[in-house]
């Protein structure tokens, strides 16, 4: 079954901004910390960002300071807020715990950035 559905992907310009929303299931979402990882044309998955229980977030280095990651406890739901987005961004974007688990990776959400 289903329990992690990553959206919001889509294609958009250099400069320009895009918001993925990734909605998990009650059991998951209540007992684990979230992150975002992508994967890029011809390289591994990588992490991208992370936020706890808590609210404590953390980023790759490649997207500090662009990137937001944030997480609604009442929708289930888990954010990545993207910023003055590069072509170097373009990767089909997935969620799963942080860490991650292996069994719940899904389709991911596609992000391109153009030139």
């Amino acid at each position: 079954q289903v329990q992690l559905v990553e959206s919001g992907g889509g294609l958009v310009q250099s400069g320009g901004s895009l918001r993925l929303s990734c909605a998990a299931s009650g059991s998951i979402f209540s007992s684990n910390g979230m992150g975002w990882y992508r994967q890029a044309p011809g390289k591994q998955r990588e992490f991208v960002a992370a936020i706890t229980s808590g609210g404590s977030t953390g980023y790759a280095d490649s997207v500090k300071g662009r990137f937001t990651v944030s997480r609604d406890n009442a929708k289930n739901t888990v954010y990545l807020q993207m910023n003055s987005l590069k072509p170097e961004d373009t990767a089909v974007y997935y969620c799963n715990t942080f860490p991650p688990a292996r069994g719940y990776w899904g389709q991911g959400t596609q992000v391109t950035v153009s030139s």
